[in-house]
């Protein structure tokens, strides 16, 4: 790792289309514009064409590229205008099913149709409930999608639209099986969207199996972002690096810091003594409930804590403005896992900082 990436002029991306030149519902365009957006990312203005013809779609493309409105723009006016159509969305994890259905109730905003998340972690009653009365989306994590199948509460029979976000995520936290027992049980005439950071052989399997002549958009950055300067924090022979990251928090520079760990063990440790030292940290791992997870990102997002110590949990598919440093508290498993991880700070068009934290030699 460079203490400082050597940055070029990336060529300023222009885009074919602007949001009023897509053949959209009247009220879902002014919906659009009113959440600020007018001209489309690489992902929305390559992908949203092809989706409105009813394409199948492989999307390779990062977090915080826009993806997440790439599929619901397109499928949004889709169940407006095709009475009756319903769409299923896969997600990895609890938290980004939250954020795409937040997502889309702010573009679905007075369209008459609504959106239920289905995640573990969290009441399976109130969930179940909400499925009798058909929802047009229903966005979930592979296991609560596969349990609320096997309990005949979910039939996916009329179904005629799924989304599959962050896929490469979804294998590496073993959903596999779940992945293809759910879309095995869907009409084999569907349209299928497919987003993923990365194309293994697992990927390209699935894609073989479960799209129809896909058109293969790559918006993916092969570099590390030109707007997060990284460094490296050597720590000193008989240093706790514990002390060292309590000692760098107490820098007013260090305003809102996403610490990466290795364990949920110990994230709660690491949180936990840095509260007991008067720094305000939460934690998300997955031995938290969804609501408690949610409340922690909440918190962390409105300024309430500076600091949110995490698992790679909180690495992909997760939108936190402003985050002004990545830790890497614990060193990433692969070099993806690191990309990820310092993609949550320099977004939009701020500059961010990331630090990883080695042994000293």
């Amino acid at each position: 790792m460079n203490k400082s990436v050597v940055t070029t002029e990336e060529p300023v991306f222009v885009p074919e289309h602007k949001f009023a030149d897509f053949d959209i519902n009247a009220h879902l365009k002014n919906n659009i514009i009113a959440k600020g957006y007018e001209s489309p990312t690489p992902i929305q203005d390559k992908a949203i064409p092809h989706a409105l013809l009813g394409q199948d779609v492989v999307g390779l493309a990062e977090t915080g590229t826009g993806k997440t409105a790439a599929f619901l723009i397109p499928l949004i006016d889709k169940v407006m205008k095709q009475k009756g159509e319903r769409v299923l969305i896969m997600a990895p994890t609890r938290e980004l099913a939250v954020q795409i259905e937040k997502e889309l109730a702010g573009f679905a905003k007075g369209l008459g149709f609504r959106g239920m998340v289905a995640v573990g972690g969290a009441n399976i009653g109130p969930q179940i409930a909400v499925l009798r009365h058909n929802p047009a989306f229903v966005i979930g994590t592979p296991g609560r999608l596969k349990d609320l199948m096997e309990r005949r509460s979910l039939d996916l029979s009329d179904f005629g639209t799924v989304v599959l976000d962050e896929a490469d995520r979804m294998l590496d936290m073993g959903f596999i099986d779940d992945m293809r027992a759910i879309l095995g049980k869907m009409s084999k005439e569907r349209h299928t969207l497919f987003f993923s950071a990365t194309m293994s052989k697992d990927i390209e399997r699935l894609i073989g199996d479960f799209l129809s002549s896909p058109v293969i958009i790559s918006v993916k950055r092969h570099d590390t972002p030109s707007s997060v300067d990284q460094d490296v924090v050597r720590i000193p022979r008989g240093k706790d690096k514990f002390d060292v990251l309590a000692e760098m928090l107490k820098d007013s520079e260090f305003s809102r810091v996403l610490v990466f760990g290795r364990t949920k063990f110990g994230v709660e440790k690491i949180a936990k003594a840095l509260s007991r030292l008067h720094i305000h940290a939460e934690s998300i791992h997955g031995n938290k409930t969804h609501n408690a997870r949610i409340r922690a990102l909440e918190a962390f997002k409105a300024g309430k804590v500076s600091v949110l110590v995490a698992t790679d949990v909180a690495a992909r598919g997760l939108d936190i403005p402003a985050v002004s440093h990545v830790i890497n508290y614990d060193l990433p498993s692969t070099y993806e896992d690191y990309i990820h991880r310092i993609g949550r700070t320099g977004r939009a068009s701020l500059k961010g900082r990331a630090l990883t934290f080695v042994h000293g030699l």
